[in-house]
C-alpha cells in the first residue's frame, strides 16, 4: 500500500511500476521495517548509517511514500474537515484563517465544504467527509433543520463555530453574542437614538442571531422611553427592506431612529438602501452593524468587530486536544466583540441639518 498509486511514464511515453518499499530496502540492503520506521520518522531506532542508506536510496529510486495509505494503516490522516454554510461570507474566509494557520502549525490539511446555505448539501458535505477518513470535523452550520444525529453519526471530534446546535454536545468557539447585542444597542442609546430596529435574516434556528437579538432586547427593555423593533429580512428582496425600514420611519416619526445590523451581509444591504432612499447617516438614520468589513472605514460604519481570526484559530485548538485524548465537559470559547464607533452612529448634534 505504501507505493505511488497509479504507473508512472517514461520519456517513450512505456508504463513503468511504482516504487515500493521492498525495493528501496533491497537497494539499499536493509529490512523492511527499517525503512518503515525511517519514514515514519523513528530514527531513534536505526543507526546513522542505515539512515544515510535508506534516504539515499530513496532519492535516488524517487520513491515517494502513498501517505494517504499510510495514514490508513495507521488510523491517521492527518487530515480536518472544515464545513462552512456562506463560502461569500466574510467572516467565513476571515474564520478560515484561522483553522488553517492552525492546520498548518500541527501538520494537519484542512478540506474545505461550502453548502451555500443548502440543507442537503450540508448534509451531504458531512458524508463526503466521513469517507475521506477525516479525523475532525470543523462546523459553521447553516443552523436550520440540521439534526444532532446528522453530526453524532461522524463518530469523530466536533467543534462548532459560532452557531449552536440543538442537542449536540460538542465544543463551540464564537462571538460571545449576547454581550456583543447588548454592547451594540447600549452605544446607540448613549449617542441618543431612541427607536431601533435590529435587522436580520430569519432568525428561527440560528443561534448566533437569536443570541444578539437577546442582548439587544434586553438592553432596551433597560430603556422603558425607547422603541425597538426586530425585523427580518430576505436579502435577495430589496424593494420588501425598503418598505419595513419606510414602515418604521413612519411609525417613528419625531425620534431619532437606528438600524443594528446582524452581519456584515446584512449592513452593506442597509447601507445601499439607505442611499437608494436618500436617507443620511447619522442625520436621518444611524447604522451599525456587525463584522468589521473592508469597506467599512470607507463608509464611516460603526462596528461591532469580531475577533475572526483567533475564532478560528481556537476552533482547531480545540480540535487538536479532542485528538490528543482530552475528555472533559463540551467547551464555549466565547470571544468579546469589540465596539468601533465611526459617523454612522455618531451623536450629539449629529442628527441636526447641515451638521
Amino acid at each position: 500500500m505504501d507505493s505511488v498509486r497509479g504507473n508512472k511514464k517514461n520519456l517513450s511515453g512505456e508504463s513503468v511500476r511504482p516504487v515500493t518499499i521492498a525495493q528501496v530496502a533491497r537497494e539499499a540492503g536493509v529490512s523492511k521495517t527499517s525503512v518503515s520506521r525511517f519514514l515514519g520518522g523513528e530514527l531513534d531506532a536505526l543507526s546513522e548509517n542505515i539512515r544515510q542508506q535508506i534516504d539515499s536510496t530513496i532519492a535516488r529510486l524517487g520513491y515517494q511514500p502513498n501517505q494517504m495509505a499510510r495514514g490508513l494503516k495507521r488510523g491517521r490522516t492527518r487530515l480536518i474537515g472544515m464545513v462552512v454554510a456562506d463560502m461569500l461570507n466574510p467572516y467565513t474566509v476571515a474564520v478560515l484563517q484561522g483553522v488553517e494557520a492552525a492546520c498548518q502549525q500541527h501538520g494537519y490539511t484542512l478540506i474545505l465544504c461550502n453548502t451555500g446555505n443548502d440543507e442537503q448539501r450540508e448534509r451531504q458535505s458531512l458524508a463526503a467527509l466521513r469517507s475521506y477518513s477525516v479525523e475532525g470535523l470543523i462546523v459553521n452550520t447553516q443552523g436550520r433543520n440540521i439534526q444532532s444525529s446528522d453530526l453524532q453519526q461522524a463518530d469523530m471530534p466536533i467543534v462548532l463555530v459560532d452557531r449552536r446546535i440543538e442537542g449536540a454536545d460538542f465544543d463551540l468557539v464564537g462571538l460571545d453574542n449576547v454581550q456583543a447585542g447588548r454592547l451594540a444597542t447600549a452605544h446607540l442609546i448613549e449617542q441618543g437614538f431612541d427607536a431601533i430596529a435590529f435587522v436580520a435574516p430569519p432568525l428561527t434556528g440560528v443561534s448566533s442571531r437569536l443570541m444578539r437579538a437577546e442582548g439587544f432586547q434586553a438592553v432596551m427593555a433597560e430603556h422603558p422611553g425607547c422603541v425597538g423593533a426586530v425585523l427580518a429580512v430576505d436579502l435577495d428582496d430589496r424593494p420588501s427592506i425598503d418598505a419595513q425600514v419606510r414602515h418604521c420611519l413612519a411609525q417613528w416619526r419625531g425620534r431619532r431612529v437606528a438600524l443594528l445590523a446582524s452581519n456584515g451581509m446584512v449592513a452593506l444591504e442597509l447601507a445601499l438602501m439607505l442611499q437608494r432612499l436618500e436617507l443620511r447617516m447619522p442625520q436621518d438614520v444611524g447604522l451599525l452593524g456587525f463584522d468589521e468589513l473592508p469597506w467599512s472605514p470607507l463608509a464611516g460604519l460603526s462596528t461591532i468587530e469580531q475577533q475572526t481570526y483567533e475564532i478560528g484559530f481556537s476552533a482547531m485548538t480545540c480540535m487538536l486536544s479532542r485528538l490528543q485524548g482530552e475528555q472533559c465537559p463540551p467547551r464555549e470559547v466565547l470571544l468579546p466583540g469589540k465596539l468601533i464607533v465611526r459617523h454612522s452612529t455618531r451623536g450629539g448634534d449629529a442628527g441636526k441639518d447641515g451638521d
